[in-house]
């Protein structure tokens, strides 16, 4: 297999475009990382588009990828259209990568565009309940809202002080509220070391023209925020929003013939879907990064920052821990500690991540590697990671019945 290298990327402003359709967003992010990599429309040998919900807030299927490129003047090619919920244009950047790798093609484009936003809260919402099982949905709904009533009548024992709540939420922040009460439990991990790491984010964000969110927030700020569901606050989550990401990526002799020398290889691009967890098993994600590190020759020690696909607080720490970046348990101290902060041992989600930079699922995938490739590339601006080399991006999404509905990692070096 040949060497694959990223020599463009644009990402739009993530956040509420009312005005703005999705041939829009799409246009300025393609237009964008064709003049980024210095390339033209007739280098195109493919393009994959990564979009989950259109299909829901419009109408527009089957052909998505088609429509938008073709107002681009992008015909003529194959064009691919990939959904596979938050992972959908990180699965698409796998499909070009093998076959830029395999020599089917010489320069290809990946695009991730979502439009989430809409004045009708319900609708938006509902996106997400697309992303699991629809005839289980019923029942754990159920099962959330009992979690939920008991959690509230066990603080109430302790004497918790009652916080203002929010309903207006998607059903995945309930698993990830879930899951952070397990390992609360398990290892001691803390609701302020939970607000530690959103805080991070926010910081992050603040230095990131693109992001949704650039205000900072205190570690109390967050705490004090409207609840979610326990211990997750508003601003632990990632925020409903529209958006576009792409990228250009070549072949190593593509990059060199037009004087590309030094750009950054794809050297992993890994897919699963999650798995039910056995006694003392390691999680999917660990699995799936083992074979990435392998595939790139790196470790995680290695690794100079990444963006992990932090829906909320909790999945950042879970991811820290399952890419092996601390010892299992220890994702809070270890975030706690600064190691996770521009500047730190491993900067994680400089961009502000999910929870800040916004979340318009299938755009994100390729956002996280572009994030990457700026840095490897010296163009981050004022969240620049010094000396950047090695990069990871972490992407998820979906909930199927025996575990996460599809993992990516990525991993780009120079």
């Amino acid at each position: 297999m040949r060497k694959v290298k990223i020599i463009g990327g644009t990402v739009t402003k993530f956040g509420k475009h009312p005005t703005r359709n999705m041939k829009s967003l799409a246009a300025e992010a393609v237009t964008g990382a064709l003049d980024d990599a210095g390339v033209a429309i007739k280098d195109l040998g493919g393009a994959w588009v990564g979009n989950c919900v259109q299909g829901i807030f419009d109408g527009q299927e089957m052909i998505r990828g088609q429509i938008v490129l073709h107002t681009m003047g992008i015909t003529g090619i194959p064009i691919v259209n990939v959904e596979n919920a938050c992972a959908s244009s990180a699965t698409a950047l796998n499909g070009a990568w093998a076959q830029v790798a395999l020599g089917e093609m010489d320069v290809a484009l990946v695009l991730g565009m979502e439009k989430m936003f809409s004045e009708d809260k319900a609708k938006s919402f509902k996106i997400f309940t697309a992303a699991m099982d629809v005839e289980l949905l019923s029942g754990v709904s159920e099962a959330m809202k009992k979690a939920e009533e008991q959690v509230d009548k066990d603080r109430h024992v302790r004497g918790e002080k009652e916080k203002k709540k929010t309903q207006d939420r998607s059903i995945f922040m309930d698993f990830y509220a879930r899951g952070a009460r397990a390992h609360m439990e398990k290892y001691g991990t803390t609701q302020r070391q939970l607000a530690v790491i959103a805080s991070k984010n926010h910081y992050h964000s603040s230095m990131n023209p693109l992001a949704q969110y650039q205000k900072e927030f205190t570690v109390e700020e967050v705490l004090n925020d409207v609840e979610v569901a326990y211990p997750l606050t508003r601003s632990m989550c990632s925020p409903i929003g529209d958006g576009a990401a792409a990228a250009i990526i070549c072949s190593e002799d593509f990059a060199k013939k037009i004087g590309l020398h030094n750009a950054p290889e794809i050297a992993a691009c890994m897919l699963t879907s999650g798995g039910p967890l056995e006694g003392g098993s390691e999680s999917s994600l660990t699995g799936l990064a083992k074979k990435a590190y392998e595939r790139a020759g790196v470790g995680p020690e290695d690794i100079d920052l990444a963006e992990v696909h932090d829906a909320t607080a909790f999945g950042e720490l879970s991811s820290t821990e399952d890419l092996m970046f601390c010892p299992k348990g220890e994702g809070g101290p270890f975030a706690e500690a600064g190691h996770t902060t521009l500047g730190g041992k491993i900067p994680i989600n400089v961009s502000g991540g999910l929870e800040s930079q916004g979340h318009p699922i299938g755009a994100t995938g390729i956002r996280q590697v572009v994030e990457i490739f700026w840095h490897l590339t010296s163009q981050a601006g004022q969240r620049q990671v010094e000396g950047a080399r090695v990069g990871l991006a972490q992407n998820a999404g979906g909930a199927a019945p025996k575990g996460e509905g599809a993992l990516s990692v990525t991993i780009l070096k120079v």
